[in-house]
């Protein structure tokens, strides 16, 4: 994983592996380290069992060239304190070396200090209890490159081997809480660089082998082409059954890519066939690898950029379903996203929560929203929307209880009262215009989000609804000329909640930016554009990328860009023009 996301999904198997693993090199290897402190033998299914719900510590010893340069704080044990409290039972660490060998061919030397800072970290999760997975993370897509133009494979097994040999010997000695994963997400495409990594598979094996203490009996997860689980149905092979650890396979999941990815407009997830898929993709690689333990290495649903009750579906049916197939589970996290390491708090709540409960088997109520594609509108009841210049009305929120009744209704901190700020019926909350009025959502009230409305309920996560004050947000500008490898910072003025919905890119002709197979898609996905990749907003900002200029400029032709805001409603838009 890097920033954010990467295709796939992660998964634990028990087995043994055919391929021979090559010997080391024959004088990269010292004696093998033998340890004095204790070790208990566990299975796979145990190990896997014991870690689910996990959490990754993301964008941290795996930021390049160093730790706390991908705008994270270093890794300190209050947030291992603060996810173990939040009821996660296992951390993944993801390590990047790629800047920290100090010899070439045929040593391979790590600097010890950053091993030792590796043992120190795998230290903060183990000294309270917590499941450890330590693996080799972004050097897979630098080194490990398995389909670069011209890759050696003899050099990277060569590498591969000696680097795994050195984390082997500084945690050969580590308790049976810490597990090894020997590459993130290797790039592999054919055949044969799938053969060569079954056979890297193999090498990691020898080498933590060949480090001794305790390694031969730790528990490892291994892993498939770019950790994506058709092709790690596809490819994967077992081990050497001369090695003796219990392992595992690791899959990763961003999928749908469209809505976990903000592609193409998609905000909405949550439709029966949307949960079917998602069976069935689980289903898949479980048959395919039947009665052994899994784990899903990689996950989530973005606060910063998803619709916040398609989001929290999103994560409840994931877990669950995972369950289902006995998968444990290991939420992505950057740092900017779940978990602010710096203040020690969850930016929402509620994803904890609900993942928490799935996982136990806790229902969850969930708020009901907009699932059908063919939807020209999208509605949510995550949120109270309330235009600027309109009279107060009763505004009412369903809710899928799932066998959960209502308990409380909170403004910050104060419980509203019952048929007189708020009604219940049935799975139905209805906020009364007078109460709503009083918290700013009226005629005058200047635009932003007012406050949060905690809904609880008897069992499961309580649910943050937003109060938002709406209107139009307004551009600096509406045109520019387009300039070659040049984005556009475009200042916006908010008006509602402070993130794009989507943005739609057509020239002034009628020909789409990109993407023209998007007519097929809904209304509110046909002819738009990819976040991140093609456009993006930060506070003060909308953004249209480089990549997408560059289009603008090749096609010859002015392109309208339409950024798209929450409430997704006919006419919460706004059209910026690029020349040519």
């Amino acid at each position: 994983m890097g920033s954010f996301y990467l295709l796939g999904v992660v998964v634990f198997i028990l087995g043994n592996f055919a391929t021979a693993a090559p010997s080391p090199a024959d004088s990269a290897a010292a004696a093998a380290v033998t340890c004095s402190s204790g070790f208990t033998a566990t299975t796979a299914q145990a190990y896997v069992t014991a870690m689910d719900p996990g959490w990754n510590l993301g964008n941290t010893l795996d930021a390049i060239p160093n730790e706390g340069d991908w705008g994270n704080p270093a890794a300190q044990p209050a947030t291992f304190d603060d996810i173990k409290a939040a009821g996660f039972k296992s951390i993944r660490i993801p390590v990047t070396y790629v800047d920290h060998f100090t010899t070439s061919s045929p040593t391979w030397t790590v600097d010890p200090a950053w091993l030792s800072r590796v043992s120190t970290v795998v230290g903060y999760g183990t000294s309270r209890g917590l499941r450890v997975i330590v693996n080799v993370h972004h050097d897979s897509w630098n080194w490990f490159d398995l389909t670069a133009s011209g890759a050696n494979y003899t050099a990277i097994e060569e590498r591969f081997y000696r680097l795994w040999y050195q984390i082997g010997t500084t945690l050969a000695c580590t308790n049976e809480l810490v597990s090894f994963e020997p590459i993130n997400e290797p790039p592999s495409s054919t055949d044969a660089s799938a053969a060569e990594l079954n056979k890297l598979n193999n090498i990691f094996l020898q080498a933590i082998k060949d480090a001794g203490g305790y390694n031969a009996q730790r528990v490892v997860t291994l892993v498939g082409p770019t950790m994506d689980s058709a092709k790690t149905i596809q490819y994967f092979q077992p081990p050497n059954s001369s090695f003796t650890n219990p392992w595992a396979i690791q899959f990763h999941y961003y999928s749908p890519y469209d809505y976990v990815f903000l592609a193409w407009g998609r905000s909405i997830w949550g439709s029966d066939a949307d949960k079917s898929a998602l069976d069935t993709d689980f289903a898949n690689i479980r048959n395919a690898f039947p009665n052994v333990p899994m784990v899903i290495g990689e996950w989530g649903s973005s606060i910063a950029v998803s619709e916040s009750a398609a989001r929290w579906r999103y994560i409840d049916v994931l877990v669950r379903t995972a369950k289902k197939y006995n998968m444990a589970t290991v939420l992505w996290d950057n740092g900017g996203d779940f978990f602010d390491r710096s203040a020690r708090t969850w930016r929402e709540p509620a994803v904890k929560d609900l993942i928490i409960n799935a996982q136990k088997g806790t229902p969850n109520a969930l708020a009901d929203s907009t699932v059908d594609g063919a939807a020209t509108n999208q509605s949510s009841s995550a949120y109270i929307f309330h235009k600027v210049g309109a009279t107060s009305v009763d505004q009412t929120l369903t809710f899928a209880l799932n066998g959960t009744s209502i308990t409380n209704v909170v403004l910050g901190t104060t419980s509203l009262t019952k048929n007189t700020d708020y009604t219940l019926s049935g799975s139905t909350v209805t906020f009364k215009a007078a109460f709503l009025t009083k918290s700013g959502l009226n005629v005058n009230d200047a635009v932003g989000v007012k406050g949060t409305v905690t809904i609880s309920f008897s069992q499961g996560a309580a649910l943050p609804i937003q109060l938002v004050q709406w209107n139009v947000p307004t551009l600096s500008s509406t045109s520019s000329k387009a300039l070659s490898n040049t984005q556009v910072n475009i200042p916006v003025a908010w008006k509602g909640i402070a993130k794009l919905a989507a943005v739609k890119a057509v020239t002034t002709d009628g020909v789409y930016l990109f993407d023209d197979w998007t007519v097929y898609l809904g209304p509110l996905q046909q002819a738009r554009i990819t976040y991140n990749g093609q456009y993006n907003w930060d506070s003060s900002n909308a953004i249209i990328t480089s990549t997408s200029v560059n289009q603008v400029l090749a096609l010859g032709k002015a392109t309208v860009f339409t950024f798209e805001f929450f409430p997704r409603v006919a006419g919460n838009a706004v059209n910026y023009t690029l020349t040519v």
